[in-house]
């Protein structure tokens, strides 16, 4: 196993079952999901020591599914960040772009799947953290419907918006390990049996490369102030859909313009909440009681939270403030349901909706490490699918002129993971 790049935060080893649909393949898992007896970090100083007694419910149906999951793998502290570089274990470096970031924050996933040291990943993506890092390392990954993958086990950032999903080399190999950890659970009560949607999960069958007739709508605003070198390799990539039978109309969701807005204060919201409870006391490095304890939470905090995990909780809690509720967080809710009406209104034209996954190619390391809001920015085309709780699949489109591999993401209607895997899967031919 290299580490040259940092993919890995914990190399322990959980052996799978003797058979299974994944025996004898391997499945890094990032660091935000529960394992039992191997620590999960979070990325964090915070949880550096903090070895869970439980297993996460896509970890137990790995392992029944004969999966060896090879180690944790490195992320942005507590999933917040673009590029892999906030985590307390050091940045991840691009394996497929030395020098350049691996996007994030499920940057260690994607950066040992494209590397080679594991055959398949878990990610988590709550704005876009599982898409982003597949267009950065050139590999695919999936963003399931919200509801589809139980969450139980996911040490929470925000949890109206996060699902976990899988990162693989092909498309048809993430439909299969999605099959795997698809499905209800009775202890994540926001999980829904897609067959009771009108779906099945037969999703890998789905990677038959057949677009025939298929109809792509391809949102105008996704495309507004994207790099030229992105642009042009995205409309190659549609050109290719087009040759294989497809045809595509552009579509405009004037919501968008507001979706990075609203994502981040909802995000940051929640992450404000939900990060409560590290506090020293109940999780957490200690903040060494001496009398009295709002110094010791405020001690605690201040040592084991990086930056951008201040950042994100002191803006959410403002937010989430007396007298300032309604200005920020409600208006930011009425934008999600405008965004949620756009995209059904345009799928219903459209079987698929088309877009470069990423704005921008990778970035070199460093480069937005002090440039928070340019980082922000950069998740223009993959939170609104966030906030509308769809399914979005990222595959490879191409390179730019200087090597930097490009995604292409497609989204498809709530439960119809088949659309966007049957398109992908396309593009891969």
């Amino acid at each position: 196993m290299s580490t040259d790049y940092n993919g890995y935060i914990t190399a322990d080893t959980i052996e799978g079952g003797d058979d299974g649909p994944l025996a004898e393949r391997t499945v890094a898992v990032k660091d935000n999901i529960s394992t039992e007896g191997v620590r999960t970090t979070c990325g964090s100083a915070m949880l550096k020591e903090y070895v869970p007694p439980y297993d996460a419910t896509v970890v137990e149906r790995l392992v029944e599914a004969g999966a060896t999951i090879p180690g944790k793998t490195n992320m942005d502290e507590f999933g917040m960040g673009t590029t892999t570089e906030t985590s307390a274990f050091g940045p991840v470096e691009n394996p497929v772009a030395p020098g350049y970031v691996p996007g994030g924050s499920s940057g260690g996933s994607a950066a040992v799947v494209a590397a080679g040291d594991a055959d398949m990943a878990l990610g988590t993506d709550t704005g876009g953290s599982i898409r982003c890092p597949a267009s950065f390392c050139g590999v695919v990954g999936i963003k399931p419907t919200y509801g589809l993958v139980s969450r139980y086990g996911l040490v929470a950032y925000a949890n109206s918006l996060e699902q976990i999903g899988p990162i693989a080399p092909t498309v048809e190999e993430a439909a299969r390990l999605l099959e795997v950890i698809a499905g209800p659970d009775d202890r994540d009560a926001t999980t829904r049996d897609a067959r009771e949607e009108g779906s099945d999960y037969d999703y890998a069958a789905a990677a038959d490369g057949d677009v025939d007739g298929m109809e792509v709508g391809v949102p105008t605003q996704l495309l507004d102030g994207a790099d030229e070198r992105v642009v042009e390799t995205f409309w190659a990539a549609m050109d290719d859909l087009e040759a294989q039978g497809a045809s595509y109309h552009e579509v405009e969701l004037p919501s968008l313009e507001h979706a990075v807005e609203a994502y981040y204060v909802i995000a940051m919201s929640e992450a404000s909440s939900n990060l409560a409870r590290f506090d020293g006391v109940r999780y957490g490095v200690s903040g060494g009681y001496d009398g009295n304890w709002n110094e010791t939470f405020a001690r605690a905090r201040e040592e084991g939270f990086g930056d951008e995990v201040k950042r994100r909780v002191l803006l959410g809690t403002y937010a989430l403030s007396a007298g300032y509720h309604d200005k920020y967080y409600k208006k930011a809710q009425d934008a999600r349901a405008w965004i949620q009406s756009d995209f059904d209104d345009a799928l219903s034209e459209a079987d698929v909706l088309a877009s470069p996954t990423m704005p921008v190619p990778p970035m070199e390391l460093g480069e937005s490490l002090d440039d928070p809001l340019t980082m922000y920015l950069a998740d223009a085309n993959t939170t609104p699918v966030n906030l509308a709780n769809l399914p979005a699949l990222s595959v490879p489109a191409g390179e730019t002129e200087d090597g930097l591999p490009v995604g292409l993401q497609l989204v498809g209607p709530a439960f119809d993971e088949h659309a966007i895997v049957r398109a992908g899967s396309a593009l891969e031919n």
